[in-house]
């Protein structure tokens, strides 16, 4: 009697044709048949991964370029808001400077401006009863000349006004080959490389003023529903940190509103600065505030100032000034004036930003 034996199929006990416990086991537990599935489990979840950070990049970016696109509003650089200014300016900008009877200072300033790369024109307004003399006039011109950098010596010219008025600073230039203006005091130098940058800051918000010498306002009281208004001066903004104007003794601002300080701004505010003599920088403020409903842009640089000590330090000063600032808004009828703490700072020149 013969005994059969049982043969097991080759394919159903390994790879390899031989049958093993082990590798029974371990095909029970799917670590052979299931090898092409972990494989492509762990693939789709590589790409997975993958997706989930483009995702976020993604995301990342687009929160980028909206910060980006509403940044220049929140720190009021829109050069698109005031539409009736340039956002550019042909060539460099035209120094203008107001001077009274310090011819001595009137020469260095003119030989220094001269001798900045950008500076396209200087534009002299003279303060005097007396005009300048022509030596004084071919001296200046031959100065500018000899200190220029330019391969295009910037043009040089004297605005003459017989009266001694505050408002005749910002009168129209005739003939002005630039947007950009940069009003400073005949005893105020600022250094050529801060000035570029300034510049350069400007050129990012045409409509605005760009400066050096921040000052600020706040509410002192009200009483019978009449708001009282305080100005305060350097050091009130180093305490606070905040400013509402920047003095046109050392600031850029479109030529535009040159027009509009003197042919557009409400006659009784000229009269006023012209009685007062010590209003027409917060006029020019309040002007541009008023039609920009922004704030001005603080420049960080070093500037120098000549001569005898400034009217700023003269007893009485922070009481005229006050005057003025709750004068000048009451005849607007608004106050303008916005207040900020940003300040623009050149990352080269600083070690920690």
């Amino acid at each position: 009697m013969s005994t059969v034996i049982p043969i097991r199929d080759a394919a159903a006990d390994g790879v390899d044709g031989l049958y093993s416990p082990a590798k029974q086991k371990a095909a029970n537990r799917g670590a052979y048949g299931s090898l092409p599935l972990l494989s492509l489990r762990r693939v789709k979840m590589f790409l997975g991964a993958v997706k989930f950070k483009l995702f976020l990049a993604f995301c990342a970016f687009s929160v980028v370029v909206f910060v980006s696109s509403r940044l220049s509003s929140w720190m009021g650089w829109n050069p698109h808001q005031f539409s009736s200014v340039s956002s550019t300016s042909r060539g460099g900008y035209t120094v203008l400077i107001n001077s009274w009877k310090q011819n001595s200072l009137l020469k260095q300033a003119v030989a220094h401006y001269a001798s900045c790369r950008n500076a396209e024109a200087i534009d002299v307004v003279w303060n005097d009863s007396e005009p300048p003399s022509e030596t004084l006039k071919m001296h200046l011109n031959k100065i500018g000349l000899l200190k220029s950098q330019r391969t295009h010596k910037p043009n040089f010219k004297f605005d003459i006004n017989a009266k001694d008025q505050s408002n005749s600073r910002f009168k129209p230039v005739k003939d002005l080959t630039t947007d950009a203006i940069f009003s400073v005091d005949d005893d105020v130098i600022v250094p050529c490389h801060t000035l570029d940058f300034a510049f350069s800051v400007w050129q990012s918000a045409p409509f605005t003023m760009v400066g050096f010498v921040p000052r600020m306002h706040w509410l002192d009281k009200e009483q019978s529903n009449v708001a009282y208004y305080r100005y305060g001066g350097w050091w009130s903004v180093w305490w606070t940190g905040t400013y509402s104007m920047v003095l046109a003794k050392a600031a850029f601002f479109h030529k535009k509103y040159l027009d509009l300080y003197t042919h557009e701004m409400s006659p009784s505010i000229q009269n006023y600065v012209s009685r007062e003599r010590n209003c027409e920088d917060i006029a020019m403020s309040l002007l541009v505030a008023n039609a920009t409903g922004g704030p001005p842009i603080w420049v960080k640089g070093k500037i120098y100032e000549m001569g005898a000590s400034s009217i700023s330090s003269l007893k009485g000063h922070s009481q005229r000034r006050n005057k003025c600032l709750n004068d000048l808004i009451s005849l607007y009828g608004t106050l303008p004036l916005v207040p900020t703490n940003v300040k623009a700072v050149s990352a080269r020149n600083e070690w920690l930003w």
